[in-house]
């Protein structure tokens, strides 16, 4: 199951890009975005995310 992140819930903290180990979150408009190319559902963004916004879908 594909990992995401819910827009609207998304404050920009950026912890997300921090702690993925295969560099697959970036920001855009201030909001995480998951490159499901370089995904390799490791989890710890959503383990780390302060608001839950980051899931499985």
């Amino acid at each position: 199951m594909p990992v995401v992140v819910d827009p609207d819930t998304c404050i920009g903290c950026q912890t997300c890009v921090e702690v993925c180990p295969h560099g697959a979150i970036s920001m855009q408009e201030d909001k995480a975005v998951i490159d499901q190319n370089l995904c390799k559902q490791a989890k710890e963004c959503i383990n780390t995310c302060p608001v839950e916004a980051i899931y499985e879908e």
